[in-house]
C-alpha cells in the first residue's frame, strides 16, 4: 500500500487566506442544497462546489423521485422493493426511515416551487423497474433533477444566512489532534495557481456527489471524480460498500460522442430492448424483462453484446407515439434528433455505463461519520439505504432525507456555532521528489479504461489484483508530488478512490447486487453478508 500523505498540498494557517462560517456544504446537489436549507434556520452557512451550481448529477438526473404518493401504494411496498433490490444489505432501519419522510418532502419541494407534472391537480407518477408501483415523480418529463435543483437553488439564494461560492475545488478536509473536522483547504479558480483559503467551520456536511468520472463510459458529469470519498479517507473516515457501483443499463450509444442516459422510465412505460439481430433477449435473463434490476438488465446487455459480438443494443420507442414521446420525454427526444435518429422510425443504440457510486463515506442515522464535526448526504455517503443494489430514483429521495437530516445535525449539535472551536496552528510540509513527473491526463484516460476493463460490469481475482499493482505503480510517480490545480488533485483522488475499490472487490469473494465475480457467481450469505469497511490508520 503507498504512503498516503494526510494533506496533498502544502498548509501554512497563519499565511492563508482564511473564511470563517457555523456550517460548510461542499457541493450543490440535492443533499447540498437542501442541507444548507436546513442548517441556515439557526446557522450561518456557506455552499462550496468545484463547478458551477448545474454541474452535478442531481441536475443531470432524468427519471425522477421515489415516494409514496398514490392510495394503491404503501410505505410498506416500497420499503421492500428497496430491501428486495438491496440483496440483503440493506440497513431496514434506514430503509423505514427515509421511505416514511418521502411524501412530506416532496410536497415540501412543491411549496417551493417545483414544477412536478401532474394529472388531475396531483403529481404523476410512473413505473421504474424493481418497483411494485408506480411512484416515480418526474418534472418536465425527463428533467426532473434539473427542475428540482433550480427549486432548491432560488430557496438557498433568498436565504440572507447562506452564501454559494462556485467554481472552488476543496482540496482536502482540516482536522486536528483530536480528529475533530474544523473546516478546508481550497483553491478559487479565479485565484492564482498555489494561492489556497482555508474555510473554517464549525460543522461542515460533505456532499460532494458521484465518482463516475473513474471509468471510461459514464453518465456522470466531469465533476464527478470521487474527491469526497478521497478526501475523507486522508482524514481518517470509515468508508465502506465501495465495491458496489452501479451501471445505468441504457445510455446511448454513438462512437465519438460522450455518453448521454437514457432513463430507465422508457422502460417503465413500455419501451423494449432489443439485439443487433432485432430480438427481444431479456425474457431469457429474468422473468421482469426489460423491468428487472438494473444489475440484472447491465448484465443481460453485456453477455447479449458478447454473445452476438456487437458494441449495443437497441432500445425501440417506434410504438411510442412520436407527439406524446416529444412531450414526455423531451430531452431525450432533442438528444435523439441531434443524432438524426428518429424515434418513431429508428431503433436507438444503448449500452450500459457507470452511473451511481452506492458505497462511500460511512454514515449513521443522524448524517454523522466516523469523525466529529463531519456529516456526509447524498451519493458521497454510505447510509445503508441501497444495500448492494440501488431502486431506481431512491437516490434523489436520499438526498433530500439525508440532507434535511444533516442540516438538523449541525444545528442540534453543540458546537453549533464556529466561536465554540478553535482554530490551530497547521503547518504541513510535503518532502520535495525526484521521480519523475507522468502527464496526469495520460494517466487519467489509462486509469478510466483499466476500471472499465477490470472493475466493471464482470470482475475477476486477477484482472482485480492487476488492476491494484498498475495503480500502485501509477501512484509511487503521482501521490508524491504537489499540484497546483484541479487536474493534478482530481488524478490524485482518482487514483486514491480507484485502489480501495478494486480491493473492496477482491475481498468481496462472492456475487452480490451490482458485485459481480464470474469467479464466484453465487451468493454466500454465510461470510459475506456483511459490509466491507475501510479506513486508513492515522
Amino acid at each position: 500500500m503507498p504512503d498516503f500523505r494526510r494533506y496533498l498540498v502544502n498548509i501554512d494557517s497563519i499565511s492563508t487566506h482564511q473564511l470563517f462560517t457555523d456550517c460548510l456544504v461542499i457541493g450543490a446537489g440535492i443533499a447540498g442544497l437542501r442541507a444548507a436549507i436546513e442548517a441556515a434556520k439557526h446557522c450561518n452557512v456557506i455552499i462550496v462546489c468545484k463547478g458551477s451550481l448545474e454541474d452535478s448529477n442531481t441536475w443531470k438526473a432524468q427519471g425522477g423521485i421515489a415516494s409514496v404518493l398514490n392510495k394503491t401504494d404503501t410505505f410498506e411496498s416500497h420499503i421492500t422493493d428497496t430491501l428486495n433490490t438491496g440483496c440483503g444489505l440493506c440497513d431496514q432501519g434506514i430503509v423505514d426511515l427515509v421511505v416514511r419522510q418521502g411524501p412530506e418532502l416532496m410536497e415540501q419541494l412543491l411549496s417551493w416551487g417545483t414544477e412536478f407534472d401532474q394529472i388531475d391537480g396531483h403529481i404523476a407518477t410512473t413505473l421504474e423497474g424493481g418497483h411494485t408501483h408506480p411512484r416515480v415523480a418526474h418534472a418536465h418529463g425527463d428533467e426532473t433533477g434539473r427542475i428540482i435543483a433550480e427549486a432548491l437553488i432560488k430557496k438557498a439564494r433568498q436565504n440572507p444566512n447562506i452564501k454559494m461560492v462556485e467554481n472552488f475545488y476543496t482540496i482536502d478536509l482540516l482536522t486536528n489532534d483530536d480528529n475533530e473536522c474544523i473546516g478546508i483547504i481550497g483553491h478559487d479558480k479565479h485565484s492564482p495557481p498555489g494561492t489556497d483559503q482555508i474555510i473554517w467551520a464549525a460543522n461542515t456536511i460533505l456532499a460532494t456527489g458521484g465518482a463516475g468520472q473513474l471509468y471510461r463510459e459514464t453518465t456522470n458529469p466531469e465533476v464527478a471524480t470521487g474527491d469526497g470519498i478521497a478526501m475523507a479517507y486522508r482524514a481518517g473516515a470509515v468508508l465502506q460498500d465501495l465495491e458496489f457501483l452501479q451501471f445505468h443499463p441504457t445510455t446511448l450509444y454513438v462512437a465519438g460522442a460522450s455518453r448521454a442516459l437514457i432513463t430507465e422510465t422508457l422502460r417503465g412505460e413500455g419501451a423494449v430492448l432489443l439485439d443487433n439481430k432485432g430480438r427481444r433477449f431479456m425474457k431469457e435473463y429474468h422473468e421482469s424483462a426489460e423491468l428487472a434490476p438494473r444489475d440484472i438488465v447491465s448484465r443481460a446487455i453485456l453477455a447479449q453484446m458478447l454473445k452476438n459480438k456487437s458494441t449495443h443494443v437497441y432500445l425501440d420507442v417506434r410504438h411510442f407515439d412520436k407527439e406524446y414521446f416529444a412531450k414526455r420525454f423531451p430531452h431525450i427526444f432533442e438528444l435523439c434528433e441531434s443524432f438524426d435518429i428518429d424515434v418513431s422510425r429508428d431503433l436507438i443504440p444503448v449500452r450500459p455505463s457507470a452511473h451511481y457510486m452506492i458505497g462511500g463515506v460511512k454514515t449513521d442515522a443522524s448524517a454523522k461519520t466516523s469523525i466529529e464535526n463531519l456529516y456526509a448526504c447524498g451519493e458521497v455517503a454510505s447510509t445503508g439505504l441501497h444495500g448492494a443494489n440501488r431502486l431506481g430514483s431512491n437516490s434523489l429521495l436520499e438526498g433530500l432525507v439525508f440532507g434535511k437530516t444533516a442540516g438538523q445535525s449541525v444545528y442540534q449539535h453543540k458546537k453549533a456555532s464556529v466561536a465554540h472551536i478553535k482554530h490551530p496552528l497547521i503547518k504541513y510540509q510535503i518532502p520535495h521528489s525526484d521521480r519523475s513527473l507522468l502527464d496526469t491526463a495520460d494517466i487519467r484516460n489509462s486509469l478510466r479504461a483499466l476500471m472499465w476493463r477490470n472493475m466493471g460490469i464482470t470482475r475477476k481475482a486477477r484482472p482485480l489484483a492487476e488492476t491494484q499493482e498498475i495503480i500502485r505503480f501509477w501512484q509511487r510517480y503521482v501521490m508524491d508530488k504537489v499540484f497546483d490545480g484541479p487536474a493534478g488533485w482530481e488524478c490524485q483522488n482518482m487514483l486514491t478512490v480507484c485502489l480501495l475499490m478494486a480491493q473492496s472487490a477482491q475481498m468481496r469473494q462472492e456475487s452480490r447486487g451490482v458485485h459481480f465475480r464470474s469467479d464466484f457467481p453465487d451468493t454466500d450469505d454465510e461470510h459475506f453478508k456483511k459490509r466491507i469497511e475501510i479506513s486508513k490508520e492515522l
